[in-house]
């Protein structure tokens, strides 16, 4: 019989490199600090199941050592950076439940996003509401696009065969704000491209948003500009990321979306070209299938999308992305 707030941590060993592994319910999740270039997957286990495989050995109580193959070398390694974020999250979601696709979350806190993860929760994050759910198994890595190097980040990022960057700073104190967005979604991502260059990733799928380019085409007086650059000039940050993107020799995909909201699609996917869309809300959800679909997708290579939900049409529980 299953009890709850069980949870165990597996340690399996593959080709030298230690792979540490935390399961937990949705109630409670433990984890561990390990040295060195680690990743740890969140599962989910009943306590009988864990007390048929308990072993202490070491500092490691209630583990089992596992010997066996890396995963399957045919799966594409898809690399989500930000993975705990509100978006971040949903990506994983939906592309862990994608057979062919090996997920690995990039995030700042292995330990802390372990526990995040295995957990459903109503979390307040800045000045925003998230409903978040438990995510069932997902490979987690250190990166942190403020403070580790160029070569920290692409060893996080070695065997990957895309990038999705769904970072973004926290909008909070007014004094800091310009500072933040500066590090995180300017110099941030930069560094994470230098970094998806160095380390061989094909592919780049770049979370940004709606008028990043607005007074190129008359629209920097326009409300959505105003109000959405006045968190940090978060928009003249983001159109230097996506520059920088653009003239880097990458296959990329930049995914600009409206005013983001945490509850499911209330219409039905809008996707325009860029430099096309001033104003409208969408769901993360359709955010990140947009994301999923552009990391394989050959029609979205080198592009440019603007996506907002079209109220005026039912949402489709099972949208089409079409990038051409």
């Amino acid at each position: 019989a299953s009890h709850r707030g069980a949870a165990m941590t597996r340690v399996a060993a593959m080709r030298g490199v230690a792979v540490w592994r935390i399961a937990a319910t949705v109630s409670c999740a433990m984890g561990l600090v390990v040295p060195g270039r680690v990743s740890q997957r969140v599962v989910m286990t009943t306590q009988s199941e864990m007390d048929r495989r308990a072993f202490v050995g070491g500092a490691v109580i209630g583990a089992t050592v596992l010997v066996g193959p890396p995963a399957s070398a045919a799966k594409q390694r898809v690399v989500v950076a930000g993975a705990t974020g509100q978006t971040g999250r949903r990506i994983v979601e939906q592309l862990s439940k994608a057979g062919s696709v090996e997920v690995v979350g990039g995030v700042r806190n292995v330990e802390k996003a372990a526990a995040s993860l295995a957990e459903s929760s109503i979390a307040v994050r800045g000045a925003m509401v998230q409903k978040v759910d438990a995510i069932s198994a997902v490979d987690l890595v250190h990166l942190d696009v403020e403070k580790d190097s160029i070569d920290t980040l692409a060893t996080a990022l070695a065997g990957a065969d895309a990038l999705v960057v769904a970072t973004g700073f926290v909008p909070g104190n007014p004094f800091k704000m310009d500072a933040a967005a500066h590090a995180v979604d300017n110099l941030g991502t930069i560094a994470l491209v230098d970094a998806a260059k160095k380390a061989g990733v094909k592919k780049l799928v770049l979370v940004s948003s709606i008028l990043t380019n607005g007074p190129a085409w008359g629209q920097e007086n326009s409300p959505g500009y105003q109000i959405t650059n006045a968190f940090g000039h978060v928009l003249e940050e983001k159109i230097q990321a996506e520059n920088y993107l653009r003239a880097s020799g990458l296959d990329y995909t930049i995914v600009r979306p409206g005013g983001l909201k945490a509850k499911p699609p209330t219409g039905a996917l809008k996707i325009s070209s860029e430099d096309t869309l001033n104003s409208g809300e969408i769901s993360r959800d359709l955010v990140a299938a947009v994301c999923v679909a552009a990391v394989s997708d050959p029609a979205a290579s080198k592009k440019v999308v603007e996506i907002i939900e079209d109220e005026t049409a039912p949402p489709d529980p099972a949208p089409l992305v079409k990038f051409s």
